[in-house]
């Protein structure tokens, strides 16, 4: 089994020592980092992530590989909004806003045709009754 906090911490150091490139699974993926401060602990996490953009705001995704679950980092989102952002090798303060409706299934199908798996975990997601849930990060 994947221990989770070990892989990221591995792809958190890689993205940070490339200028935002990583290899291995996330080869050519465009990758982002969002530190966010956890909704129970109050504890300041960093979860690497696969985002598309929509004007000048990164698109994030909580499709956890279409899991029946949303990935833990989708309620630190909720409960702690204000979040900083790294791309590449600039960083800064944003606000995450949850997608609804049209704008959510424009975002969502956007990210699908860059990147085909997107489509599969809604499926599997739908599956679970489970809608995938999008974000927009909105510089502050």
């Amino acid at each position: 089994m994947v221990d989770f906090l070990e892989f990221n911490k591995g792809v958190i150091e890689e993205f940070r020592t490339n200028a935002g490139v990583c290899g291995g699974p996330f080869e050519g993926a465009p990758m982002i980092l969002v530190t966010m401060t956890g909704a129970k602990s109050g504890r300041e996490l960093c979860s690497p992530l696969v985002y598309s953009t929509d004007g000048d705001d990164p698109i994030i995704i909580a499709s956890k590989g279409g899991a029946p679950e949303h990935p833990n980092w989708y309620h630190n989102l909720l409960a702690n909004p204000t979040v900083k952002v790294e791309i590449g090798t600039e960083s800064w303060e944003a606000t995450a806003h949850l997608a609804e409706g049209d704008e959510r299934k424009r975002l969502y199908d956007q990210q699908a045709a860059q990147m085909p798996q997107f489509s599969e975990y809604e499926k599997s997601a739908a599956e679970a009754n489970r809608e995938i849930p999008v974000f927009r990060l909105v510089r502050n």
